[in-house]
């Protein structure tokens, strides 16, 4: 079958051999060069069996387990057992969380350079995988507020993951795309805020050029154990939800002479927040500087959203930065209502920010409902680790491409499914 992306000497062929299927004249041998930049440190058997994989990951609709990988596809163009490819996941000395880092540096280089002092973002978040059966290692009851089945538990894993949002153009407009740097599963060892934090850490190194570095998380991140690295590093800053109830005081400037006091007044989300006179987008805003026990002596800004003045529900959220401070070309942005900031909405300009967290969601989404990142049959947990972020390099992979490949840059405005469909048909010519 003649596919688009196949070259024209293979039209109706089916090119099997090593040699054909890296050559980089060939679709293949294009994707070959691209993945092997995570394989390059790994021994080159290694590194052969976990391309073909990966090969297999793009051109099957559903990765159900690495058998089902093997038999509808890696038998065909390889004599490699299927044990050697149990082997590369589970006990080859290779280390997968590295594959964050190589991810970061490739998207960095892809922010135009009429972008390069906006902000990048970087999303905290996990996410739960139901299994069945225990013999999975560090399989445990976990509690999980979303959960479908009847129970706030359920039995299976927890992984923690990070995204890097950057800036890009499209469509004359400054639009953020979202690239999820990998995954780790929770041992309980440590908790989920260390782990997140631990992540955060290997990566920032590839950041160190940029002004502003950006965390975004949910209220369950928003804890000492992870906004304390914010203290670590210059350029690191985070806008987070936070629990309403948190203790915030006023910062203490009497203007008399002596020590003032470390607090000020103790501030109330009810009376102590002015909200703003019309909703924007769905809510009344108010905004006030601040000082909590969460972040020490430092002086944040916090924000309170409401849906009424009076009786609606409210949320905090607090931001290490201030709207002054922040890099940022507001008129260019595809998104509302950070397109839309006037005078009278700058100071709310980092709490506009928080909404490019929702990224990692959809990330989530789409990765279990097409991409099979809960269908793993391997047990070991390096393994699971391994093949969940063989997964992740595939889904980046359809994102990055478009923009780093000419002949691929139709697909920067379509569904990274879609252009999966499309590789694969031309894997399979």
């Amino acid at each position: 079958m003649y596919n688009e992306f196949a070259p024209k000497h293979y039209k109706g062929k089916c090119p099997c051999t090593t040699k054909t299927l890296y050559n980089e004249k060939t679709l293949t041998g294009r994707l070959h060069k691209y993945f092997l930049i995570y394989f390059e440190t790994f021994s080159a058997p290694t590194a052969d069996t976990l391309f073909l994989l990966v090969l297999s990951i793009l051109t099957l609709e559903s990765v159900h387990s690495i058998r089902f990988l093997y038999q509808h596809f890696l038998s065909g163009i390889t004599t490699k057992s299927l044990n050697t490819f149990y082997h590369a996941c589970s006990y080859a000395k290779v280390d997968s969380s590295h594959f964050m880092n190589i991810t970061a540096k490739v998207a960095l280089r892809m922010i135009p350079d009429s972008l390069a002092t906006q902000p990048i973002f970087l999303c905290v978040d996990d996410t739960m995988v139901a299994k069945a059966g225990t013999r999975f290692e560090n399989v445990s009851k976990l509690f999980d507020h979303a959960a479908h089945n009847g129970s706030n538990y359920l039995n299976g894993h927890c992984f923690v993951s990070i995204m890097l949002c950057i800036p890009v153009w499209k469509n004359d407009r400054v639009s953020y795309l979202s690239l999820p740097l990998g995954y780790r599963m929770w041992q309980k060892k440590e908790s989920k805020l260390e782990l997140a934090a631990s992540m955060i850490r290997q990566v920032m190194p590839e950041f160190q050029e940029k002004k502003q570095v950006i965390i975004l998380c949910d209220s369950w991140y928003t804890k000492r154990n992870l906004v304390s690295i914010v203290d670590e590093y210059l350029n690191l800053d985070l806008i987070g939800n936070a629990r309403i109830d948190s203790v915030m005081y006023a910062p203490a400037h009497t203007g008399r002479r002596g020590r003032p006091a470390k607090h000020g007044k103790r501030l109330s989300v009810e009376t102590d927040f002015a909200f703003s006179n019309e909703k924007i987008g769905d809510y009344y805003i108010g905004a006030h500087r601040v000082i909590t026990n969460l972040f020490g002596c430092r002086e944040i800004q916090a924000y309170v959203t409401a849906t009424e003045k009076e009786h609606g529900t409210k949320r905090l959220f607090f931001s290490t930065i201030f709207p002054e401070d922040l890099q940022i070309f507001c008129a260019w942005q595809e998104k509302e209502p950070l397109n839309q900031t006037g005078s009278d909405r700058m100071k709310y300009i980092p709490l506009f920010l928080y909404s490019f967290r929702w990224n990692i969601e959809t990330s989530y989404y789409e990765q279990k409902t097409f991409w099979s990142l809960c269908s793993y049959m391997v047990r070991s947990y390096k393994g699971i680790e391994m093949l969940v972020n063989l997964i992740n390099i595939c889904y980046c992979a359809m994102k990055i491409l478009p923009y780093q490949d000419e002949q691929f840059s139709e697909y920067r405005t379509k569904s990274v499914q879609e252009f999966r469909f499309e590789l694969s048909q031309g894997i399979r010519s």
